[in-house]
């Protein structure tokens, strides 16, 4: 496995900031960054993200990543994470970071 080229080290840093009991989109993280997308961001967390707390990082309908339900939904009970009523999923709406504060800190 190679090393994190720039965009890497972007998503990697992006996703250590995400405070526990929040989470992001991986749409949210290319847009936070103005660069990549979606897709781009799942590659870096499938190659690179174990590192990090990849489980603040779910799909557009909360969904945890794929593969790695169980452990998600542990670290979810464990931050106090807001699930949807089905439990399976993150409840985006009162879970998502609104990322950085305008100066340089953690925003709730």
């Amino acid at each position: 496995m190679s090393e994190p080229d720039e965009y890497a080290e972007l998503v990697l840093d992006t996703v250590e900031r995400i405070p526990p009991g929040r989470v992001l989109a991986y749409g949210d993280v290319a847009e936070l960054l103005g660069v990549g997308g979606p897709r781009q961001v799942g590659r870096v967390m499938s190659l690179f993200g174990g590192g990090v707390p990849w489980w603040r990082v779910v799909r557009a309908d909360g969904s945890p990543p794929s593969g790695h339900e169980v452990r998600a939904m542990e670290e979810y009970r464990v931050e106090g994470t807001p699930l949807r009523p089905d439990g399976r999923r993150v409840d985006m709406r009162r879970a998502r970071w609104d990322g950085p504060a305008p100066d340089g800190g953690l925003a709730d």
